[in-house]
């Protein structure tokens, strides 16, 4: 096992995070909305689909609200807001690489955003292609330490993870990552519950080739520009190359 894990700001995110329910109520209902206009209203045909709602289960998103932003991808219910998935990227405080992953319905609105969080906290918007090329795009599983219970007493777990296609296994304090190339991704993770555990997270991610390590003020600002674009409606996720 090896890698470099998110898991320490994730688990300082999480509070935050669930503090904002409203916020994610906004944020998984346009997930499903656009994985339903790519592939379909069938979760069981779709599998990015299958991950929103999951998400959107998390939050305790209301079944009804599933059901409507569903019919709003498929075209069942109609709405004239045009949905846009962005990618920006930019340069934190250290020089950190930052990608920010949003789902909007105003693009010029949203970059202004962007460009004012970035500037408030030492940061800058980058052009495209500045950023994007120090991360790669692969899917990731989290199991939590309090959920390894089932997965940890299984012989051999670790290669039929591999088998299924797993590429790299991270463990650390707070539990285990699994990688694997985003083609690879479902069979991993329903090779990932086939053991018993249950995935704290799932989804496809960018995630950093190398990772920086930056002097403690500089991280403490870089964390206030996270929580600031995490914060935003739009912001689907957040990745860096700081190193944890």
């Amino acid at each position: 096992m090896s890698g470099h894990s998110k898991w320490h700001n994730i688990q300082v995110r999480k509070g935050k995070q669930d503090a904002r329910k409203a916020s994610s109520f906004t944020k998984v209902g346009r997930m499903i909305t656009v994985a339903a206009r790519e592939g379909g209203g069938d979760p069981t045909a779709n599998f990015s689909l299958r991950l929103a709602i999951e998400k959107a289960k998390e939050v305790n998103f209301p079944k009804e609200n599933v059901e409507r932003a569903i019919k709003k991808g498929t075209g069942e219910l109609v709405d004239d807001t045009q949905i846009d998935e962005v990618l920006y990227e930019g340069f934190g405080p250290g020089g950190i690489g930052v990608l920010v992953d949003a789902i909007t319905d105003n693009k010029n609105r949203m970059v202004g955003d962007v460009k004012h969080i970035f500037s408030l906290y030492g940061g800058s918007l980058a052009g495209p292609g500045s950023v994007k090329w120090r991360f790669e795009r692969l899917g990731v599983v989290r199991i939590a330490g309090d959920r390894l219970s089932a997965f940890g007493n299984q012989p051999d777990v670790e290669l039929k993870l591999i088998d299924a296609g797993a590429e790299d296994i991270v463990e650390s304090g707070f539990g285990i990552e699994i990688r694997s190339s985003v083609e690879k991704f479902q069979k991993v993770l329903e090779a990932v519950k086939a053991t018993g555990a249950e995935p704290q997270e799932a989804g496809i991610e960018w995630v950093a080739k190398e990772t920086i390590e930056v002097p403690g003020e500089a991280s403490e600002q870089m964390q206030k520009l996270y929580d600031a674009l995490d914060a935003n409606d739009d912001v689907r996720a957040v990745y860096t190359t700081e190193a944890d």
